[in-house]
């Protein structure tokens, strides 16, 4: 089982950033995935999910009308389109799929998004 993402950097205030997860090894469209991130000192916490087909995204107050969470089942991809990027932002983000049967949990190992001038 894998989860890796990409895609994170180092980003102005206001820019925009695209992340992708790509899984194997397990039956992806059977999983509820979310993007979580965690800055130093803080706690992990959940950015935005989404299920499989016909899903309905769900946001943190703090990125809804920012941040766009896709998937596409035919290629076991998730993505987060990170507009308007604040300082606040900043942090480690990590993609989680959860099984909807047994509520098994896996993480990717994170990419780093730094917003800053």
């Amino acid at each position: 089982v894998q989860l890796v993402e990409s895609g994170g950097g180092l980003v102005q205030p206001g820019g925009s950033l695209r992340l992708s997860c790509a899984a194997s090894g397990f039956t992806f469209s059977n999983y509820y995935t979310s993007w979580y991130r965690q800055a130093p000192g803080d706690e992990r916490e959940l950015v935005a999910g989404i299920n499989g087909v016909g899903g309905i995204p769900y946001y943190d107050h703090s990125v809804k009308g920012r941040f766009i969470i896709s998937r596409d089942d035919t290629k076991n991809t998730v993505h987060l389109q990170m507009n308007d990027l604040e300082y606040d932002d900043t942090a480690k983000y990590y993609c989680n799929a959860r099984s909807s049967e047994d509520f098994t949990d896996y993480w990717g190992r994170g990419t780093q998004v730094t917003v800053s001038s």
